[in-house]
Order: C-alpha cells, then structure tokens, then sequence
C-alpha cells in the first residue's frame, strides 16, 4: 500500500513537471495528497459487478436454452439466484409473460365445438415451490426426488399469482383448461387438495405421470400426451411451462408461453 502511495505521488508530480527536476519549492503550501482508504472495497465492487454481469449472462443462456443439460446452477452464482427469485424481478418477469399470453389468449376466436385448450404446468408454473428450494439453495442442491415427494405431500405450495390471474382469464374466455405435469400418478390427491387450497378450483383435465410413464423423458411423455389430446380433437391454442420441455417436442402449441425458472432444468 506504501508503494502504491509513493507510485501515485510521483506519478502526480512527472504530469505537473514533466520538463523540470523537481522543486519542492515550486508545490503549492500545504500539498494535500489524498488517497481512498477504502481501495479494497472499491475493487470488491468491481468484481461484484463482474460476477454479476456473469451470473446474469449465465440465467439469459438457460432461459433461452442455450446451455447443455445442467443439473445444479454454478455455486458462484447461489447469491445472485437467491437475489433474483426473491425480489423483484423474478415477479416482473413472471407479470411479463402473464400479460403476454393473456393477450394472446383475447385475440384468439375461439370455435364452438369447445375443442380449444390451453395447457398448464403445475410446478412452478401454476404452484410455486419457492418454500422447498428456499431449503435446498434455490437450485444449488442435486434434486433430490425423495425430499421433493414429500414436499409435493404436504399440498402447501402457494399459488404464483400472475399465473393465477392468466388461469382465471383463460377460463373465463372459455378455454378447455388442461393441467399436464410431471408428478406422480400417486400425488393426485394431493396435488387436487393444493390446486384447489391455491384458487385453481376447475380444469377440464389433470394429467400426471402413470407407472408406464415414469422413465421416458419429460419432453417425450408431454409429447406423447399433447399426441393424445390432438386425437381426441383438441385445438392446443396456448401452453405455459416453466421448462421447455414443457413447450418441445411434437404436437406443440400455437402460442408457447415460458415462464422464468433458474433453479433446475428437466430434460
């Protein structure tokens, strides 16, 4: 730090008097030399800002799945996951996406046959799990299929209150309003029990994950069930889910809306 002193001082002085040896008596009386003493927090700043603009880089790549398959988020950025899912903007961006498909949904004329849908996600998508990730790191934790069945059994997710509001649009329009998740076949129950708990009290379909299903990939499995629906007749018009494998695949939707996850990806 004396160096560093020292360097700046004669630094000062080769720009003042870069053609004369130096005088003391030419300095103005007294010479105040003043240098930040907080230096250290100045470059911590800089590098705060560094990792952040990295970490942000990092979210913008997964939202847009540009990354290969990842499985947790990388520990440097635990701090700023935690910042973004608790605080602002993880609300905005989730209005953002609501709105948009809202008026999506208003523009579109629906037919009479009653053969329009709309499928939604449950997790994190229509029920937050915030509550259970706030426990493992929001994301920085292997998943862990054991702890989050027992999660998925106490039914106390809370709603995620911009889908709430796309939902109640969405039926009101007059929509077939079809929930596709990857749960369980055996957490009906449950998963009926916190729906309705959350506001979302009427759906045309729930369909979750039979004994057949449970080791085909997450993108095949929706596929394979958005297949189905088409068969049946179903125009799929709208699709919300936080992961794109909720969204990819075959069958697809005309409109696929995807909502801000950084916390895992599903293949």
């Amino acid at each position: 730090m004396v160096f560093l002193r020292l360097f700046l001082v004669f630094s000062l002085f080769s720009v003042a008097f870069p053609s004369e040896h130096l005088n003391s008596h030419l300095l103005p009386r007294p010479l105040i030399l003043e240098y930040p003493e907080n230096i250290d927090a100045h470059f911590k700043g800089f590098e705060d800002d560094e990792l952040r603009l990295k970490c942000t880089s990092w979210r913008f790549a997964a939202e847009a799945n540009n990354l290969s398959p990842w499985k947790t988020i990388p520990e440097e950025c635990a701090s700023y996951v935690k910042d973004y899912l608790t605080g602002r903007g993880y609300i905005f961006d989730l209005e953002t996406v609501s709105k948009e498909a809202g008026a999506y949904a208003k523009s579109v004329e629906l037919s009479i046959d009653g053969k329009d849908a709309w499928i939604f996600d449950i997790d994190d998508t229509l029920l937050s799990n915030l509550p259970y990730y706030a426990e493992h790191g929001y994301g920085l934790e292997v998943f862990d299929h054991a702890e989050f069945d027992k999660w998925v059994e106490k039914a106390m997710a809370p709603a995620i209150k911009p889908s709430l509001k796309l939902y109640e649009e969405i039926l009101g329009l007059g929509f077939k309003v079809i929930f596709l998740t990857g749960r369980s076949e055996k957490h009906r129950i449950v998963t009926v029990e916190n729906l309705i708990n959350a506001g979302f009290r009427e759906w045309h379909q729930l369909i979750l994950r039979a004994s057949e299903d449970h080791a085909k990939l997450a993108t095949i499995y929706k596929s394979e069930k958005r297949s189905e629906m088409a068969k049946d007749g179903y125009r799929i018009l709208g699709n919300s889910g936080d992961q794109w494998s909720d969204l990819l695949g075959h069958s697809t939707s005309i409109r696929s809306f995807k909502l801000p996850n950084p916390m895992y990806y599903i293949p």
